[in-house]
This record gives structure tokens, C-alpha cells and sequence, in this order.
């Protein structure tokens, strides 16, 4: 590890590989030794507020054994003392679970100071000590343990749950930053089950608190007919965990997460109906991307995948007008990755239902022939011969004019396509009337050409192009 000093392989590391699970990172303690000394062999110092360094040559992280002091709330309101005295069990003692508090020395030998290996045994996250209080990122760590490990059959242990609760109503959730958040939920969302993620938070209230419009969804009823399941809240982590079994893409469970945030603001009047939800849906998502500082790339899958999915499960029903709408607002053509997620998205709400499980979703088959087709359509060649058949017409006018004066004037036509008159100005006007005329017509045809399309892939006969 590292010659000359006590060097420990700590955290993840030791957890995983005793879990027989790839292990990602390395990081290591190192007892007696100084920032100083570690510089002197070529380490680099990053992070201002730790005493944290990159081996010169394989760049794992080397972190000087210390400990920390709470002086204010939230997870920065700490002062760290690293010093050579510093000891491996007063270093591992900071730190959240047991299972994260196991070291392993030289030889390979584990360090289990607090019944890491136990807890590992027997599937418990468990706090090290009442410390855990003191940094409530740890809530939200915890939550996503639980995700990672839930195909492990982790469960959070009773009295951990019990000091998570004391947290919140201290409000030490509250501190928390919306970056920190959002890299927590982001972790959460690429584990195998992050439902288990969003019960964790709900178990000990701080789900109210972080995301007000999810925890919302709980008790909000839907039409049996449609939702056995029936609990909004509980249709959505299923959508959420089926979206995980579809796409290991973070931003498709993203969007899964938020395509019915509205109906968590259905009028009680209306219920079990929630008319209108795609729309408060799509509010509240800008609310939440707003809030957390979400990337564009999840927020715009999330806002499509809201706005369309009825639509989307209705492909059987629809005109052909609805299905190019559908199409042309979720920029299908000039984004096709981004609409298979979309499509992803609504086999996952179409499957996250009681008895729903393992169904065929036929819609995504039919959207995507559609979406082929559509973009078969060969807009350029249209263009070129509206333009073709545009100039075809204004020669033929030349060709007729009897005098110099007048093929002049048609000359100057063939350029404006407009009547000329004396003012340039109106000229000018004309000709942009014309242009932005032009531009209709050849939207038109690639509309019509379209529709076209959609008909043949669907077969559908009729002549009715009006919206929905």
C-alpha cells in the first residue's frame, strides 16, 4: 500500500469485495503520517477542507486518519482535526454505517471495530454512533444504500430508522444543499431497486421534506379499472422499479419517477379521475429540476414522457394528425435516442401495475413504426421540387411578357415572386410575404407526406386529419 506508515484499504472497498460485488474505488487511511510527508513523495492534496491526497501513480485516495467536531448545523458544520496521533478506530468511528467502518491492513487482515462484519451477515444498515446525527447527508445515504443493496435483501436497522426520525424533526434535513441532493437521488436512481430508495425517506419523514411532490402520491386513489394497485404512490415506485428493469439509464427512471407528479394535485372533487394531470405534471417537474439544479437531459425526457404517456398508450385510438403531433412535439425525428427513452418510460407505466408485470406494451412497436416512417419522409426532395415546380411557373410568366420592359419586370419577379411596384420597401415586404408563404406550402407537403406515412404503417383508411 504505502511503505513507512500504517495504511489501511477502508469504506466501499472492503464492504464490497467481502460482498462479493465489483469493487469500483480504492481509498485508504493512513495513520502517523503528516500532510507534509505525503506531499514530499508525490502525492497531490485535493479538497481544501480535508486532509485528502492522490497516490502519484494509480490516483487512489489517500486520506490522513482523523476525526471531526459538529459546530453548526448541516453536513459542512464540522471542524476536522487530522493529526499523526489520530488513531484507525477514532478515524472509523466518524463514519455512517458499520458496514462503511470495516478496514483491512497489509496482509489482508479485516478491521472490524463495531460489528461491520456481523451487520454484513445478517443484511443491516446500522449506525456506527449517535454521530450519525450530526451530518444529514447521511439520511440520504442510507436511502440509497438501501437501494443498492435491496437485491442483497439489506433492511435498515430499527434504531437507525428511530435517530433518522429525531433528525428530521431537529430539522437537519433541512440544511441539506440542492446539489447534495440531487447527486444522492442520481445514485439512487442507478440502483437495481431505487423504490426502496424514496421508502427509506418516507419510513423516517424526510420524503415530506425533500420531495414534497412524490410524497404526495400516497393515498391518492385511481380508477380500479386501470390501477389495480389503486394507491397513486405506490403505482409510482412501481413504475419506477419497472423502469429500472427496462434501461439502466438514469434519466429514463428520472422520468419515470415524475410522470404522474400530478396527480398528487388532482382536486378531491374529480377523484379517482385526474383529468388534466399530464400537464400539473409537467409544472411540477419544472418546480423539481428548478429546485434541485436537475441537468437539462433529464429534465426535458421527464417533460415529454409527462405530456405524451396517455397518448401514447392510446396509439390505437388516435387519428393520424394525433399520432404526428405526438411525434412532431417530442421531436421524434431530429431526436430519435431520446424518444425510444420516452417510449421506455411509458412501457414502464403501462407494466408498473398490479397483474401488469409481465405484459407485452405493443404501443412502443407501433410508435416506433411510426416514428420510422415519419422520418423516411424525404422533406429535402420536397422542398427541391416545390421549388422546381415555383420557378417552372415564374419562367412560363417571363416567357409570355412581350417587351424588354416587362421580362425585365419578370426577371426581378422570378427573385421576389411578387408583383413589383415602384416602392421598394413594398417590395421588400412582399417578397418576405411570399417567402414566409412558400415556407407554408412546403410544410404542408411534408405534413401531408407524413400523415401519408403514418397511414400506410398503421393501415388506417380514414380521411379525417383535423387534432384530436
Amino acid at each position: 500500500m504505502l511503505s513507512g506508515f500504517e495504511t489501511y484499504l477502508v469504506g466501499g472497498a472492503v464492504r464490497d469485495r467481502l460482498l462479493q460485488r465489483p469493487v469500483e474505488e480504492r481509498d485508504y487511511v493512513v495513520v502517523g503520517a503528516t500532510p507534509e510527508q505525503l506531499l514530499a513523495l508525490g502525492f497531490r492534496q485535493v479538497g481544501a477542507d480535508f486532509p485528502v491526497f492522490l497516490h502519484p501513480h494509480t490516483q487512489d485516495e489517500y486520506a490522513l486518519a482523523r476525526t471531526e467536531r459538529k459546530t453548526r448545523p448541516g453536513y459542512r458544520g464540522f471542524v476536522v482535526h487530522a493529526a499523526p496521533g489520530v488513531t484507525l478506530r477514532e478515524d472509523l468511528r466518524r463514519r455512517d454505517l458499520t458496514i462503511n467502518a470495516l478496514a483491512e491492513d497489509e496482509a489482508g487482515e479485516v478491521i472490524d471495530y463495531f460489528g461491520g462484519l456481523a451487520d454484513l451477515e445478517a443484511r443491516v444498515l446500522r449506525h456506527v454512533s449517535a454521530a450519525f446525527s450530526e451530518d444529514p447527508v447521511r439520511l440520504l445515504r442510507v436511502a440509497r444504500f438501501a437501494a443498492q443493496f435491496a437485491d442483497l435483501g439489506f433492511r435498515v436497522a430499527p434504531e437507525t430508522l428511530d435517530l433518522m426520525r429525531a433528525m428530521v424533526t431537529a430539522g437537519e434535513v433541512d440544511a441539506l444543499v440542492p446539489e447534495r441532493v440531487w447527486q444522492e437521488l442520481d445514485k439512487a436512481l442507478a440502483a437495481p431497486r431505487p423504490s426502496r430508495f424514496f421508502a427509506v425517506l418516507r419510513q423516517c419523514g424526510a420524503l415530506a421534506r425533500l420531495f414534497p411532490e412524490v410524497d404526495r402520491l400516497w393515498g391518492v386513489p385511481q380508477p380500479v379499472k386501470w390501477h389495480p394497485e389503486i394507491d397513486t404512490g405506490v403505482h409510482a415506485m412501481m413504475v419506477l422499479d419497472m423502469s429500472a428493469r427496462l434501461s439502466p439509464q438514469p434519466e429514463v427512471r428520472f422520468a419515470a419517477l415524475g410522470h404522474d407528479l400530478g396527480k398528487g394535485t388532482t382536486p378531491a372533487e374529480i377523484l379517482p379521475s385526474h383529468k388534466g394531470h399530464e400537464e400539473r405534471s409537467v409544472s411540477l417537474i419544472h418546480a423539481l429540476c428548478d429546485r434541485l439544479r436537475v441537468p437539462n437531459r433529464y429534465r426535458e425526457l421527464a417533460v415529454i414522457a409527462a405530456r405524451y404517456h396517455g397518448l401514447v398508450h392510446k396509439i390505437d385510438e388516435l387519428r393520424p394528425a394525433t399520432i404526428l403531433e405526438v411525434l412532431e412535439g417530442a421531436d421524434a425525428c431530429r431526436r430519435p435516442e431520446r424518444f425510444e427513452r420516452m417510449l421506455l418510460v411509458c412501457e414502464a407505466d403501462y407494466r408498473g401495475r398490479a397483474t401488469y408485470e409481465e405484459r407485452h406494451y405493443a404501443q412502443g412497436e407501433r410508435w416506433r413504426a411510426c416514428q420510422v416512417a415519419i422520418r423516411g419522409v424525404d422533406t429535402a426532395a420536397i422542398a427541391r421540387d416545390w421549388g422546381i415546380a415555383r420557378d417552372g411557373a415564374i419562367a412560363r410568366r417571363a416567357a409570355n411578357t412581350s417587351n424588354a420592359a416587362n421580362a425585365r419586370d419578370a426577371a426581378i419577379a422570378r427573385d421576389a415572386d411578387t408583383a413589383i411596384t415602384p416602392d421598394a420597401a413594398s417590395a421588400g415586404e412582399s417578397r418576405s410575404a411570399r417567402e414566409a408563404a412558400s415556407g407554408n406550402l412546403i410544410a404542408d407537403r411534408i405534413r401531408r407526406a407524413r400523415l401519408q406515412a403514418i397511414r400506410e404503417v398503421l393501415a388506417i383508411q380514414g380521411e379525417d386529419d383535423s387534432p384530436e
